[in-house]
């Protein structure tokens, strides 16, 4: 019997339960990990609460991220030994696996060997919110230094890891935020620049940062009607990611800035990179060498118990954090 985090119903997060279920063995492509940190995500709340491209079937598992130690290996599975130390990339639906709890069965082609200098909860945290970043600006857009990259709702955990990758990879960080009270914590994490929209004109912004030339990316998880103010403050031939639906109403889009510059809008999960083998090996290796070179960190909130995951939960819709939520075994 291994303690797991389940559900029985849709609901807050008082639905959540940490209740003994026995786990059954690695069946072929599986590896079994022994958890000693998981991370939180949006994703989780929206599958509990019937938002999920999937529905649960209850009892239903949760988690998407984990990090611990190789138990059992499945039949046919090469590549692991018992007792590695590794990580798991989202790279399934909800529904088909949970990775919340103390031990946990998943996909071999998602797990990885993360660098030796990771902590627990530091690998628990990597790889949804380097992944996410990484697919939008470097595997499709093919960010380049110098380039302009707006970053909405730049406080989250995947905001922070693209702040990161434009950095690395010598481009200019903006970071989008709606009050000033984040501003600070937002250029300690590494933005090189900050507006925040609710109190300053973001396009006029922009086109000071750019020198009048607009940002070529926009990458957004929120949408709703702030939308074609992003759009507006693009370049000819920008590029906008649209990777989350905070706001779930339709996307308005001016159709002069469509057409004038020639604009990219598009839909974006992190599933096109991590279901693309080919793809999702780069992705490993890029984040692999930025966690080892230091260029990449997980910028970690705060930590919990797994006994706390209701409260841990709470705390991530409270939308208060700056980074991951990581809850420890």
């Amino acid at each position: 019997m291994s303690r797991i985090v389940r559900f029985h119903e849709i609901g807050g997060p008082e639905v959540l339960k940490v209740e003994d279920v026995e786990v059954p063995a690695p069946k072929a492509g599986e590896v079994q990990i022994r958890v000693k940190a998981m991370g939180l995500n949006r994703a989780e709340v929206m599958f509990r609460t019937g938002q999920y491209v999937t529905q649960p079937t209850f009892p239903a598992t949760t988690g998407y991220e984990a990090a611990g130690l190789v138990e059992r290996i499945g039949p046919g599975v090469e590549g692991f030994s018992v007792g590695d130390k590794v990580s798991v990339v989202p790279c399934f639906v909800l529904g088909e696996y949970g990775l919340h709890g103390e031990l946990v069965n998943a996909p071999v082609f998602g797990v990885v060997r993360h660098p030796e200098s990771l902590s627990w909860e530091d690998a628990a945290a990597t790889w949804m919110m380097f992944v996410t970043a990484y697919g939008a600006l470097v595997d499709i857009a093919r960010m380049q230094k110098g380039d302009v990259v707006l970053i909405r709702a730049a406080s989250s955990s995947v905001g922070l890891a693209a702040i990161q990758i434009v950095n690395m990879l010598g481009g200019v960080s903006v970071a989008l935020t709606r009050g000033s009270s984040k501003r600070e914590t937002l250029l300690a994490a590494g933005a090189q620049h900050v507006i925040a929209t609710s109190e300053q004109d973001l396009v006029a912004e922009v086109r000071r940062i750019t020198d009048g030339k607009g940002a070529r990316i926009a990458f957004d998880p929120v949408g709703g009607p702030e939308v074609p103010k992003i759009l507006d403050a693009l370049s000819h031939l920008g590029i906008f990611f649209q990777y989350g639906a905070l706001d779930v109403s339709d996307v308005p889009v001016p159709v002069l800035s469509l057409l004038g510059k020639n604009l990219t809008i598009r839909g974006y999960q992190l599933f096109e990179i991590t279901t693309d083998p080919e793809r999702l090996e780069r992705a490993k290796a890029f984040i692999v060498e930025g966690l080892a070179s230091g260029a990449l960190k997980p910028v970690i909130a705060r930590t919990f118990k797994l006994d706390e995951i209701v409260e841990a939960t709470r705390f991530m819709e409270s939308n208060e954090q700056v980074g991951k939520i990581v809850v420890t075994v």
